[in-house]
């Protein structure tokens, strides 16, 4: 554009030296007027990474060769009453344009132009420009036919495809440019041996699947998720190739100038109708957007079909990009008209349902609930307080009337109410704690019946998205059409009639992304139950949900991240490296996930859905404090210690029992600060079952300041006692090795092989999850042996062991009270 100073705007007036073809006098610059680039020296423009900008004070200087003598780089002005020559279909040429005969079309000017015209962004511009100026042909009639393309022209091809489907749909009608279809049929944007792209020995397998008629992989949804990486440039010995670009299956762009790459973009196809998972390919990309994300989709979309793999459903999170990403593809969020497929191929009849992840859905709500504090619908209200102090309730002393069966008729009983912190927040037992509390009288609680009714009706979404609960592992199946459809509608009724403290809809604020995401689910569950399990003849009876969330493809990022052997972003060598590790080991097999490392696998959900536990809402409002011990447990744990003199001369069988249950106490109290699964808390703890049958509110008894442990685990730490004194002395400078206890571990899991069946509470519980031997129930038992063993073996780290002089004020308990079977029929004294 012209410049605005008069001085600057007369010198560039001058330097282009062009007439007016009507007045025949000196040409002026109207306001929109503009000027190529290409009349610039190079010297002219800054550059900023990828973009460039005209320096201040730049005066064009690039014109046709001059023909007046004397004024090099000048056009002639031609003589007075003379009309030059213009072809009947020819427009003239705009103001401050190159025509036809001033400006040669070549490839980088097309691009130049698009970028112009703002169907191409500065930022693609300028990375094709840095990265294809010196390999592809400036000229358009040097470009081939697609057979004849080289790898430089095939890279430009899939670049400009992904980031700009409206830029290549132009240059097609200019260059040889293939179908965006018949790129899906080329290998352009696959690869072998885990590089970046899609992976072509997955979609080999899967093809074979298909072809032995195995019905199981004919359909499929399609998962989406990007992972940050470090951006580090790294040399590869191996390829002799420079790492760390951007990257997506075609080449790696590795100019000098290009960006390093800042994500990598993963694609997973996980069976719907039976729990399978593939891990399609990934790309590695410095920015990413909707547009792309919807590129991609489409690209794996049509890789799937092509070997008979059928895609029902896309997954992604619940974010900006997600949202970005379901509108390229044509979604429509409106809750009064929610559209909740989109056709592919565009324009067909083909449609396929979009999902947002639950998870991340619940977080968006959790945080909408946070900000407002209080939201109201059609009479009722939702206070978030209510959640907090249910969250930050300490443990309380409850007195009431023992059973009969205690032997104590009319007598009372002491217990400690304690809130178990891995309920989760929109969970049926939130539900039933908030009531049993409101009925126990506490203040807090009262009026709480709107908060009851809202996590009851979030409860009841969630146990249909996992596919738990009443609806069972397949919700979807025909005879629940008819409840799921009531309980949508009246879901949408409360979403859509949630309004904040001063009457504004929450459906129309800023923190309305959760509640649509569940709306477009809810109508993505209709439209799969009416298309897919209702109708006679249709491909599959049973779509199990959990194919319609990310958690399979977070059990791989976790994996991925164990691969990696760090804690933070991994560089492109280590993502690749990892990838290439677990690829080598995926399996397609149904059921079959991939190797999580040492992860603790408490996560009945992942780490995204342990920020909806009341454990994490206790620690946004009261922060944790240092993990002390009873004030009395200290003297109790020296009694276990072998090496103490005073132990040894100790000969009261009921003080050593006493111990021993402290101890094993002690062992569940700091196994459940860091537990995030709400069954497998309870299960460590002797409670009153019969006061409550949810087990968010815990009836505990306890024994000088620690609770008292489940029957479980105090034979557990039995046994490892057991082990701990055969094999001698513990604190041996040359047995206190990793080895060694790892030695310990094997002989306590020797010794508990053949005993009666541990956590009875378990048993369905370990249905719910992994059908692995890496379940919750062995991991617990692995958890409680490691904790024990680490307590009795390092004792200095855990309690400061200071006797008194004086008598033990702790009175001596009966044996049946310190170590009874069961131990529901134990007093605290």
């Amino acid at each position: 554009r012209f410049p605005v100073d008069a001085a600057q705007r007369r010198e560039w007036i001058r330097a282009v030296n062009r007439v007016d073809p009507r007045s025949r006098r000196a040409w002026r610059p109207g306001p929109g007027a503009l000027l190529c680039s290409r009349h610039f020296a190079e010297g002219g423009f800054e550059r900023y990474g990828l973009r460039r900008k005209l320096r201040r004070g730049a005066v064009p200087s690039r014109f046709l060769p001059s023909v007046r003598a004397g004024t090099p780089g000048a056009i002639p002005a031609p003589p007075r009453g003379f009309r030059p020559p213009r072809h009947p279909q020819q427009p003239a040429p705009a103001a401050g344009r190159c025509g036809p005969a001033q400006r040669h079309r070549t490839v980088p000017s097309i691009l130049r132009e698009l970028v112009e015209k703002r169907q191409l962004s500065e930022e693609i511009e300028s990375l094709l420009q840095v990265q294809f100026s010196a390999d592809l042909p400036r000229e358009l009639d040097s470009w081939r036919q697609m057979a004849d393309y080289s790898p430089e022209m095939r890279q430009f091809a899939c670049l400009l495809h992904l980031y700009h489907i409206k830029a290549y749909d132009y240059l097609r009608k200019i260059l040889p440019l293939p179908h965006p279809y018949s790129l899906t049929k080329q290998v352009w944007l696959s690869n072998s041996e885990a590089a970046a792209g899609f992976s072509s020995d997955i979609f080999l397998r899967l093809q074979e699947k298909v072809e032995s008629e195995v019905q199981a992989y004919h359909y499929c949804t399609v998962l989406v998720q990007d992972v940050s990486l470090q951006k580090q440039q790294e040399w590869d010995p191996q390829n002799k190739r420079l790492m760390g670009f951007v990257d997506l299956g075609a080449g790696v762009l590795d100019a000098d100038e290009a960006p390093l790459a800042s994500e990598a973009i993963i694609l997973m196809a996980v069976g719907i109708s039976s729990p399978w998972t593939a891990p399609l390919g990934y790309f590695l990309v410095n920015s990413t957007s909707g547009c792309f994300l919807a590129q991609l989709l489409r690209q794996a979309i049509n890789k799937l079909n092509n070997i008979g793999v059928v895609v029902l459903a896309v997954t992604s999170g619940a974010s900006a990009h997600g949202a970005e990403t379901a509108r390229a593809l044509g979604i429509r969020m409106d809750p009064r008209r929610i559209q909740c497929t989109f056709q592919h191929p565009p324009g067909s009849a083909r449609s396929i349902a979009y999902f947002f992840d639950v998870c991340h859905a619940l977080l968006l709500i959790r945080n909408a609930l946070q900000c407002f504090q209080k939201v109201e619908w059609l009479g009722d209200t939702m206070w978030w307080q209510h959640v907090v102090e249910l969250a930050a309730l300490r443990e309380q002393r409850v007195l009431e009337l023992c059973s009969p069966e205690s032997g104590g008729a009319g007598s009372k009983g002491t217990y400690h109410l304690k809130v178990n912190l891995a309920t989760l927040l929109f969970s049926e037992g939130v539900a039933e704690a908030l009531e049993h509390l409101q009925k126990l009288g506490l203040t807090s609680f009262q009026d709480c019946s709107g908060t009851v009714k809202f996590v009851r009706l979030m409860s009841s979404l969630c146990h249909v998205f996992y596919g738990r609960g009443p609806y069972g592992k397949e919700p979807l199946l025909a005879e629940n059409y008819t409840k799921i459809s009531n309980l949508f509608d009246e879901a949408k009724r409360c979403f859509v009639n949630l309004t904040d403290s001063v009457g504004r809809y929450i459906i129309k604020s800023k923190r309305k992304l959760g509640f649509l995401s569940l709306l477009l689910n809810a109508e993505s569950f209709k439209w799969l139950s009416s298309n897919y399990t209702r109708p006679e003849g249709t491909p599959s009876h049973h779509l199990h949900t959990h194919a319609f969330s990310l958690d399979p493809l977070e059990h791989f990022l976790r994996a991925l991240q164990q691969a990696c052997g760090s804690s933070g972003n991994p560089t492109c060598a280590m993502f690749q490296a990892a990838y290439h590790k677990l690829l080598a080991s995926c399996s397609l097999a149904p059921s079959s996930q991939h190797s999580s490392g040492n992860a603790s696998p408490w996560d009945v959900s992942l780490s995204q859905r342990r920020a909806l536990t009341l454990g994490s809402i206790r620690a946004q409002y009261h922060p944790a404090p240092g993990r002390a011990l009873a004030p009395e447990y200290p003297y109790s744990a020296g009694l276990l210690l072998p090496s103490c003199a005073l132990s040894n001369a100790l000969t009261d069988l009921s003080l050593y029992m006493q111990s021993l249950t402290c101890t094993a106490g002690w062992v569940a109290e700091q196994l459940a600060l860091d537990l995030q699964c709400e069954a497998c808390l309870a299960s460590l703890f002797e409670a009153d079952e019969s006061r409550l049958r949810c087990r968010s509110v815990l009836y505990i008894k306890k024994l000088g300041g620690v609770s008292l442990p489940s029957a479980s685990v105090h034979h557990i730490t039995s046994i490892s006692e057991q082990v701990l004194n055969r094999y001698g002395k513990v604190g041996g400078a040359n047995k206190n090795t990793k080895l060694w206890h790892l030695s310990l571990e094997q002989e306590v899991f020797q010794e508990l092989l053949g005993e009666s069946p541990l956590f009875p509470t378990l048993t369905n519980h370990l249905f719910d999850g992994e059908l692995s031997i890496n379940n919750h129930y062995t991991v617990l038992v692995k958890e409680i042996t490691q904790c024990y063993l680490n307590r009795r073996t390092n004792p200095t780290q855990h309690v400061n062991l200071k006797y008194p002089c004086r008598r033990h004020k702790w009175k001596r308990l009966k044996e049946k009270h310190l170590f009874p079977s069961p131990l529901g029929s134990c007093q605290s004294s």
